[in-house]
């Protein structure tokens, strides 16, 4: 088995949040421009969190998910929000250390 990387798992954040909140929204540039949406927008909560995108550690990609989870809850359902949480969480117990 492959490890699972820290981008691994910022990868999954970005696809998770994408499904979760913009493959339904019709975006008038399509899939194209809701994934890109939807990858600014998780840019965002990383630099408000003080969270480097580009190599986060366990702790700041923790910090990001909960941020994520608050900022849904305006959104979508508890049940979305948790599906998609423990995903994140799972696929984050798998990272190597």
């Amino acid at each position: 088995m492959n490890k699972i990387t820290p981008q691994d798992v910022v990868s999954a954040i970005v696809n998770c949040f994408y499904e979760a909140h913009c493959a339904d929204m019709g975006f008038e540039g399509g899939e194209l421009e809701g994934r890109e949406y939807c990858l600014l927008t998780v840019k965002k909560i990383f630099h408000d969190q003080t969270v480097d995108f580009d190599n986060p550690n366990r702790e700041g990609i923790l910090k990001v998910l909960n941020a994520l989870a608050e900022f849904s809850k305006n959104f979508r359902s508890q049940d979305v929000i948790n599906k998609h949480k423990n995903e994140i969480i799972s696929l984050l117990n798998k990272m190597s250390a």
